[in-house]
């Protein structure tokens, strides 16, 4: 049999390789590029501060995060955002910041503590949360004022007692809470163990409080959407492995994630 001259191999070689590479480009699924491959060596660990409504979610980011990325861990902190500003401006070591609101996060950009331009990942909305079964028969805002209705809400400079605060000014409806909360998760609890009729929290919180409690709607929520953005921060020690989290926040399997648990787009 005839050999194929040398000379004649190494182009057909190459030819078949620049085939090959033509081929799995044209088969790769769209919206991919070549930064997801970059974003598989992200390393390292770094703390995420996030607001109290964003636990159950972020945890299941953060593993999610983790599996797909092998090198890196994600801790977090999770309470009210402006005591999540506060402590920052302390200078507790953080490397990302999600707020429950636009407000917060603007404390961090004017002085310079957030890196570049936090960017929006999430909205949210209010719901009253009752007892299962709601035995106080808590259909509207306006029955949160009536007698012997034990009322919790967040305290005003917590996201969730600045929207409760706009609902209630838009609205007209006096609310007497016998107690104004640090953070969405302590009002939520309390309603859960009995020790309040009613909350003001999040869809979000009732949906992810697994029965615990039921939720009752109100027309005047649409009035206080809240926004949740997301930064980088300026001290971080690992600002790469920090802007990939709050990427992954922000893509399409984040919002999947954010979606499930009852979150409105951006």
């Amino acid at each position: 049999m005839t050999s194929r001259p040398r000379s004649l191999l190494v182009p057909l070689a190459v030819v078949a390789a620049l085939g090959l590479a033509s081929c799995s480009t044209a088969d790769a699924p769209a919206g991919s590029s070549s930064s997801s491959s970059a974003d598989a060596d992200v390393s390292g660990s770094i703390t995420v501060f996030a607001a109290a409504s964003l636990q159950k979610t972020f945890t299941t980011l953060g593993k999610d995060f983790e599996l797909a990325h092998p090198g890196a861990s994600i801790e977090f902190s999770f309470a009210g955002s402006s005591d999540l500003v506060t402590q920052i401006q302390n200078g507790a070591p953080a490397d990302v910041f999600a707020s429950a609101d636009e407000a917060n996060m603007a404390k961090l950009s004017a002085t310079d503590l957030a890196s570049g331009s936090p960017r929006d990942f999430a909205t949210n909305v209010l719901e009253i949360a009752v007892a299962p079964g709601n035995p106080k028969g808590i259909t509207s805002l306006d029955d949160l004022t009536r007698p012997g209705v034990q009322l919790v809400t967040c305290a005003v400079p917590v996201p969730c007692g600045a929207a409760t605060a706009k609902v209630e000014s838009a609205s007209g409806v006096d609310l007497q809470p016998v107690s104004e909360e640090q953070s969405v998760t302590d009002v939520l609890g309390k309603v859960e163990s009995g020790q309040a009729d009613a909350g003001l929290v999040y869809v979000t919180d009732v949906q992810g409080a697994d029965g615990k409690v039921d939720g009752v709607p109100f027309d005047e929520s649409s009035g206080a959407v809240n926004t949740y953005p997301i930064g980088v921060l300026e001290e971080s020690e690992d600002p790469e492995l920090a802007q990939a989290f709050s990427d992954y926040v922000r893509s399409a399997t984040g919002q999947k994630v954010l979606t499930a648990a009852g979150f409105g787009k951006p």
